[in-house]
């Protein structure tokens, strides 16, 4: 019953992963700790796995039908890994608590702003020309060293920065962010493996779950309404702002109460 139980919370991130380009991980990181009494420790790195999984599921199916835009997921992903990497060097000297409080106040404001705000007309998934790389670039770079921080996905920072700061439309953005995170995930889960955190019989089901619904998930992606898209990936925002307020607010208060 557990693995059936793995498998189907598997389905549903990597189907979820695949619409909105997220991985999948904001949703199985509270479901393996809460749902299952998996340790902390070992629910990132399975989280990490199925990002990797599902990116492998549905990137193929994006790069086919030409909505992945390779080369500006390569121009991001190189200032991601240098973020990530700058991460790690200062992870030691910023508190965490703050980090992932200030980071939930931003997701916040900007899944306000997508629920809130008029959808855009349908946009030509062909039809665009990619601008303001510097904010492209520095924000990736954000995204790259807040993954390292706080053990989050680049996808809900990187999605709302392609689509709304750089002109790329929704569904390419989603793509591209999906073919961008599993890089970011195999480099991520690189270091739990080494010190034998990667638990396989968690994996396993976890990662059959994930295969199937980012194929399910890629393959119907291209046929929802952006708008529709739009409205699911802000609820998705709101559930990682409620992660990183409660992981902020449960490292500042016993601290502001002394």
């Amino acid at each position: 019953m557990t693995v059936l139980l793995l498998i189907s919370a598997g389905v549903l991130a990597g189907a979820t992963g695949a619409l909105l380009g997220v991985g999948g991980g904001v949703i199985l990181v509270p479901t393996l700790v809460l749902g299952f009494d998996v340790p902390l420790e070992e629910a990132v790195p399975a989280s990490l796995m199925c990002v990797v999984a599902s990116s492998c599921g549905a990137a193929a199916s994006y790069v086919e039908r030409r909505l992945s835009d390779i080369r500006l997921g390569l121009t991001l992903e190189l200032a991601t890994v240098m973020g990530a990497i700058a991460g790690g060097l200062v992870a030691g000297l910023l508190a965490p608590a703050w980090v992932a409080l200030v980071f939930g106040l931003f997701t916040l404001y900007v899944s306000a702003q997508m629920l809130l705000s008029r959808p855009p007309k349908e946009q030509c998934v062909e039809d665009y020309v990619p601008h303001n790389y510097p904010l492209g670039i520095s924000g990736s770079f954000v995204a790259g060293s807040l993954s390292a921080l706080l053990g989050v996905g680049g996808g809900p920072l990187k999605v709302p920065l392609m689509s709304q700061g750089m002109g790329v439309p929704f569904k390419v953005a989603s793509a591209t962010s999906n073919l961008m995170i599993g890089v970011t995930g195999a480099a991520s889960v690189a270091a739990y493996a080494w010190r034998g955190h990667v638990k396989l019989a968690l994996v396993a089901p976890l990662v059959v779950g994930v295969l199937a619904g980012a194929s399910v998930g890629s393959q119907v992606m291209p046929r929802v309404p952006t708008a529709v898209l739009r409205r699911l990936f802000a609820l998705v925002l709101l559930l990682v702002a409620a992660q990183m307020l409660w992981k902020g607010g449960e490292g500042l208060w016993p601290n502001l109460l002394r």
